[in-house]
């Protein structure tokens, strides 16, 4: 059975803004009527956005497939960049038992990022856009899976060289070709949700994106969702030369490491 929607009056900025979208686009800018149907929007809104009201928005792409065959490692895109000053994505999935997947606050880098889930059912993946005049904007996406990736183990669990690897970083720039623009960086990590039992949540807690200058261009919060050896993809746009990342995990231990175009 469906659930009833919160529903909110239309608020002038959202009016000012179909006024300026395509037909079509300013036709799907709603802030009631869920367009994935999820039986968990309302409580997604309470718990992710404080309640606050929310634009589904066209312009917020979030991309994965219809149909993910691994739980454990669900490739999702997010590409908000059609969206002018953006402050922070919030990523999350409706069903999982631990929602929120991460968020991103992309300073001076364009509102994109890819990144791997573990995805414990079928849910909407969805990003939440909050952009500078305080309005969330969503967008999302089904995935169905068999399910189980929360719960299950990670690879690192079973293997006893993984402490000598941890926090290992590659990484690499894109400045030629179709990839140009594109930064790359994965992490070794288990990223343990501590959903299994025996194994305490173990995973990535922050990483932060910087250019030669000491500039930030990315803060990045991740939670126990994001899969295991996490990579991250962004684009860096018209930012030139190397780009230094540096974080921790839950149980402070840290890294850095530089990478070069």
């Amino acid at each position: 059975m469906r659930q009833a929607m919160i529903k909110y009056p239309l608020t002038v900025a959202a009016l000012a803004l179909a006024a300026l979208m395509p037909p079509a686009e300013a036709a799907a800018l709603q802030e009631n009527g869920d367009p994935l149907d999820s039986a968990r929007w309302a409580d997604m809104q309470k718990a992710v956005l404080a309640g606050a009201p929310a634009l589904f928005d066209p312009r917020v792409l979030v991309i994965a497939p219809s149909t993910a065959e691994d739980p454990m490692q669900v490739p999702v895109t997010v590409d908000a960049r059609a969206l002018a000053n953006v402050q922070e994505v919030i990523v999350f999935a409706d069903f999982n038992p631990i929602v929120q997947i991460l968020r991103f606050f992309p300073e001076a880098t364009g509102a994109y990022l890819g990144f791997r889930v573990k995805l414990q059912q079928s849910t909407p993946v969805r990003a939440a856009v909050r952009t500078a005049d305080g309005i969330w904007h969503v967008g999302g996406t089904w995935v169905n899976t068999v399910g189980g990736g929360c719960t299950a183990p990670s690879a690192a669990a079973g293997s006893p060289e993984w402490q000598q690897r941890l926090n290992e970083v590659s990484g690499r720039q894109w400045s030629e070709g179709p990839q140009t623009g594109r930064l790359r960086l994965r992490i070794v990590h288990p990223m343990d949700t501590g959903l299994v039992a025996g194994t305490p949540a173990f995973y990535l807690e922050e990483i932060n994106f910087t250019n030669a200058a000491g500039k930030r261009l990315m803060r990045l919060q991740t939670y126990e969702p994001v899969a295991e050896n996490p990579v991250f993809t962004l684009n860096r746009g018209e930012i030139a030369g190397p780009v230094e990342a540096s974080g921790r995990d839950n149980n402070g231990n840290a890294f850095r490491a530089r990478i070069a175009p």
